[in-house]
């Protein structure tokens, strides 16, 4: 039997679980596992500036493919806590990364040695599974079933601690008899499927809720197929945007508080069944539970046997990967339809389009300062239908979901339990490196974009080229919404003067020359007709010089956007709504009046 190191063995193990791409950043006690990377090859690795950017990386990199599992490497100490707000990200929204960190020796970690901490008992509540391991005959098969958790059932992510002893002890490991663990995921039965369609053909009303594990499953197109069969409008979840295209005649528009449109809302007030499926009646979507369910019969389709019935009790809950389900759904929808046995949904779906060509939201706005929803204007304008959108939290992002236009799954990776600030930058390097010739278009704010800004100095040495789109109104905007309930505006303003750009006023950091000062590329817009310019500008430096570009627009200080924060039935509208099709140039459909 072949000999090497443990910290050898992992890294054949991660080669032969598909794993091509790694984030981290080295240190003492994570050596030997890189030196084993260097002599191994195979892997590629991305050298972070932040260890928790190296595990944003690795989550955006797994989101943007199926079957790809992002890997994040550090030292021991900090570096594992470090990426505890990583693990938790992808816990919390479903997403399978490896977190392996180095360690102190066994021998020494009940004495606190120098950066020892017990980051398994600290990681356990955001992984699914954590550990130290101890004996290095063990580093093979801790790995192993690391992947198979990963893969199995709810998707999410293993952190595996590597003392230095560990990881320089030589075991027994042939890598060519090394196999996989199957994956086990759990499967509706036909006749769960048969009663669920049952029940959606006794109803008048119907919705899809398309949810983030359709897209885990890699199962839109069964979803869409499904959706066709029976004609029943589809109401994507914030995590499930993309599944059917935007422009789709069966596409309902989304629901929620704030990542939500007009029309998308008022199609679920009007329905009374709804089929979820991969999905987890997030409360920002449902908003008072009341109001939500009220009228309605619900059927809840979750891998995740604990997800059914947490937030309120279906009428009917299945168990089951959403694949396997919506390949039943499809098979008895088919069925049916050819006995004559499905209703005609056509008056539904149409009033479903009805409301989407009336109830929308102005993008059009001529203001200096600009207006942030101009801005989402020109970005449909300036990037189509194969762009992938990254983002995370904040007023840009909630106006960005209501604004935008999506068209393919893994085309809106959005943090969305989590909502780190900080995400979006580590994130858009890691979609990019998955996918290093597409068009991708990070969104922040100010603050956002200021938490882990020098992670676009990783872009600029590895050459991974996107563009990025900086609103800028120096605020932190969402909470500054959130204190006019509290009647306050209290350290949420980011303004000050900055001494060395005196043409800023009071916007405060230049974007620009920090962006400039860390190899990348940067424009800023201050005029409304400048931004469609300044987009395809951008797409062309990034693919000349292979770098993030970044698009600052500087936006007028204040602007509240369209939100509830109680009920789907009251969404407050701040701005003026759309008379006239000019409004809204950009809207999927073109304005009618009634």
């Amino acid at each position: 039997m072949p000999r090497m190191t443990a910290a050898r063995a992992a890294v054949e193990i991660l080669k032969r679980e598909g794993v091509s791409n790694a984030f981290g950043v080295p240190g003492a006690a994570i050596n030997p596992f890189y030196a084993a990377l260097k002599a191994s090859g195979g892997v590629n690795h991305t050298l972070a500036r932040h260890v928790e950017g190296a595990s944003h990386m690795a989550e955006g990199y797994t989101r943007a493919a199926a079957g790809n599992i992002g890997v994040c490497i550090g030292t021991s100490g900090p570096a594992g806590t470090d990426m505890i707000t990583g693990l938790y990200s992808a816990i919390a929204d479903s997403v399978p990364i490896l977190c392996i960190t180095g360690q102190a020796p066994t021998a020494v970690l009940h004495k606190e040695d120098f950066q020892a901490v017990d980051i398994a008992s600290i990681a356990k509540p955001v992984t699914k599974a954590a550990t130290t391991v101890l004996e290095a005959a063990q580093v093979p098969g801790v790995f192993q079933q690391a992947f198979h958790l990963m893969r199995t059932g709810r998707p999410g992510p293993v952190l595996i601690d590597l003392p230095i002893d560990v990881q320089l002890t030589e075991i027994e490991f042939d890598p060519e008899l090394y196999e996989p663990i199957p994956v086990h995921k759990p499967a509706a039965s036909r006749k769960q499927i048969e009663r669920a369609v049952a029940m959606l053909n006794a109803s008048e009303r119907p919705l899809l809720v398309a949810g983030g594990g359709i897209i885990n499953a890699d199962a839109s197109e069964l979803l869409v197929e499904f959706a066709e069969l029976t004609g029943v409008p589809v109401v994507p979840t914030l995590m499930g945007w993309g599944i059917l295209p935007d422009d789709h005649e069966l596409n309902a528009g989304m629901v929620g508080l704030q990542t939500s449109h007009r029309y998308g809302n008022a199609n679920f007030l009007e329905s009374d069944f709804v089929l979820g499926i991969g999905n987890r009646w997030a409360n920002r979507h449902t908003g008072k539970l009341d109001v939500y369910t009220r009228g309605r019969t619900f059927v809840h389709v979750d891998i995740e046997p604990t997800q059914l019935g947490k937030i309120f009790a279906p009428d009917l809950g299945i168990a089951s990967d959403a694949k396997a389900a919506l390949e039943l759904f499809v098979e008895v929808a088919r069925e049916l339809k050819a006995a004559g046995g499905l209703k005609d949904r056509s008056a539904w779906a149409a009033s479903t389009q009805e409301r989407r060509a009336t109830l929308q939201r102005r993008t059009h706005f001529d203001n200096v300062p600009l207006k942030p929803q101009r801005v989402y204007e020109e970005m449909n304008r300036a990037f189509g239908p194969e762009t992938r959108y990254v983002t995370t939290i904040g007023l840009s992002q909630i106006a960005g979901a209501q604004m935008l236009h999506v068209y393919k799954p893994r085309h809106w990776i959005n943090c969305g339990q989590a909502g780190p600030l900080g995400w979006t930058i580590p994130a858009a390097l890691g979609v990019a490196t998955a996918d290093p010739e597409g068009t991708v278009v990070a969104l922040s704010g100010d603050y956002d974009f200021q938490f882990m800004l020098e992670e676009l100095a990783v872009g600029a040495q590895h050459r991974i080229p996107y563009v990025h789109v900086l609103v800028n109104n120096s605020y932190l905007g969402l909470i500054r919404q959130a204190q006019r309930n509290f009647d306050i505006d209290f350290q949420v303003n980011l303004e000050f003067e900055n001494l060395n750009s005196p043409e800023l006023g009071v916007y405060g950091v230049d974007h620009v020359k920090v962006v400039e000062g860390l190899g990348c590329k940067a424009i800023r817009v201050t005029e409304p007709d400048q931004l469609l310019p300044a987009f395809e500008e951008a797409k062309k430096l990034a693919a000349e010089f292979r770098v993030p570009v970044v698009v600052e627009a500087i936006l007028e200080r204040v602007t509240n956007i369209a939100m509830s924060g109680s009920d789907i039935a009251s969404v407050n509208e701040f701005e003026d709504l759309v008379t006239e099709a000019s409004h809204a140039p950009t809207a999927i459909r073109p304005l009618t009046t009634t």
